[in-house]
């Protein structure tokens, strides 16, 4: 199986880097200045037994790759704001053998939140979401790093909407020869939907910085409590926190790597001035859901309101006083 990275940015590169190291076959997919230096100078992946440096193929548009082959597997890790163009780019791709790739191929959704699995079966035959845990940095362009060992991370990977089948086990088995951690499971939503709710701090992370003291974590607690009911509301199970805790259990620890500041996937996009954020589809997938079934979301609201703002107006991530923030969502509740 060959894997195209469509996303080669801090978890596609460590992914990608990690089945590089594995001796599979891998294939990146990146754009400007973070291409040229995977094409130049090759991906360098720090984790804590070292940096390594992997010289592999760089594409940035699908075409530079010509027909596609029925052994290719599609990771898609672009932030969810940009799924549409990449599944719109890629699907229309010719397969040897008279098909494209959303008739044929594999999909794996690799992304935060739960929007990205409904966008890509509108398009493809084939789709696979997973759950993933590996905090991991893009540090410049060309380099990222993953802090978690003696694994890289945990991806629980399944059918969408639900199942299992051959494909996710050999996907599993190259990703653990990898050194990630790779549960199939029948019910992957269920995951998809626990990390939703964690994620929710990571807009209060981009706005305020690190979660310490005391009140940017209760101003969390209060967002995963509006998640809460509404999954709730909306009948929608998500896997409880010692389930995870039990999956986890120790196998993964995380050791700092010298790399400066770093901060969650939210924060990395202020940081990087993308100009666009997840936002919309953490916060705003429980707003929506809130919407849809009669609960208020007044915390989440204004999460994902003001997180879009810092992000079109390029301001710094964690330079919004805790306070503030607080009296903000204070107002609108």
């Amino acid at each position: 199986m060959r894997y195209i990275i469509i996303g080669a940015g801090a978890v596609g590169g460590s992914v990608g880097g990690r089945l590089a190291e594995a001796g599979h076959e891998v294939v990146l997919v990146a754009r400007g200045k973070h291409r040229e230096v995977l094409r130049d100078r090759g991906l360098t992946l720090r984790t804590p037994d070292g940096p390594r440096t992997h010289r592999l193929p760089v594409v940035e548009d699908p075409a530079e790759l010509g027909e596609l082959l029925p052994d290719d597997v599609l990771f898609l890790t672009v932030k969810t704001q940009d799924a549409e163009a990449a599944l719109a780019a890629w699907g229309t791709r010719p397969v040897a053998g008279g098909s494209t790739a959303a008739e044929a191929l594999p999909l794996v959704c690799a992304q935060n939140g739960v929007e990205s699995e409904r966008m890509a079966l509108r398009r493809f035959r084939r789709v696979y979401g997973m759950c993933v845990w590996l905090p991991s940095t893009y540090v410049e362009p060309g380099t990222v790093s993953a802090a978690g060992a003696p694994y890289t991370g945990m991806l629980h990977l399944g059918r969408y909407p639900a199942g299992t089948d051959d494909t996710a086990r050999r996907i599993a088995a190259d990703l653990e020869s990898g050194r990630l951690l790779a549960p199939v499971v029948p019910d992957v939503m269920r995951w998809k939907y626990a990390k939703l709710l964690a994620n929710l701090a990571n807009a209060v992370e981009a706005l305020t910085g690190p979660l310490t003291g005391e009140a940017a974590p209760a101003l969390f607690r209060r967002a995963r409590a509006e998640g809460e009911a509404v999954l709730a509301a909306a009948g929608i199970e998500a896997v409880g926190e010692r389930e995870q805790g039990e999956a986890r259990a120790g196998r993964i620890t995380f050791e700092p790597l010298d790399d400066g500041p770093r901060g969650g996937s939210s924060w990395q996009s202020l940081s990087r001035g993308t100009g666009t954020i997840e936002a919309d589809y953490l916060n705003g997938e429980i707003a929506l859901l809130g919407r849809l079934h009669g609960v208020p979301t007044p915390v989440n609201d204004t999460l994902q309101r003001l997180a879009n703002d810092f992000a079109r107006e390029r301001r710094e991530p964690g330079s919004m006083p805790v306070a503030e923030l607080v009296a903000l969502v204070d107002k609108a509740a």
